[in-house]
C-alpha cells in the first residue's frame, strides 16, 4: 500500500528551494537526477530526469529550463519543509 504523498504550495516552494541541479545519479552510472536544494544548499529531495522529461513532454528548447523548474516547484513534497 504506499503513501499518499501531498505537496506544499508553489509559493512555498519558491521561498524554500535555492537551486535545481542536472546530477549524475551516484548509485546508478548513466543515470541522470535533478537534485533539489533549499537556499542553505542543502539537498532536500530528487526527481528522475527521464520521468521528469517525459512527463513534460515535447517542450521548445528555449523553454524546457523554465518547464522543468515549473514542474519541480509544483511538486514538492510537504515533507520536504521538515529536512
Amino acid at each position: 500500500m504506499s503513501e499518499k504523498i501531498s505537496f506544499i504550495s508553489s509559493e512555498e516552494a519558491m521561498e524554500l528551494v535555492g537551486a535545481i541541479q542536472e546530477e549524475e545519479d551516484i548509485e546508478c552510472p548513466n543515470h541522470r537526477i535533478l537534485t533539489v536544494y533549499n537556499k542553505d544548499d542543502r539537498e532536500i529531495c530528487w526527481f528522475d530526469y527521464d520521468e521528469v522529461m517525459r512527463d513534460i513532454g515535447e517542450v521548445a528548447k528555449e523553454q524546457r529550463l523554465e518547464a522543468v523548474n515549473r514542474y519541480i516547484l509544483e511538486r514538492i513534497p510537504s515533507w520536504a519543509k521538515e529536512e
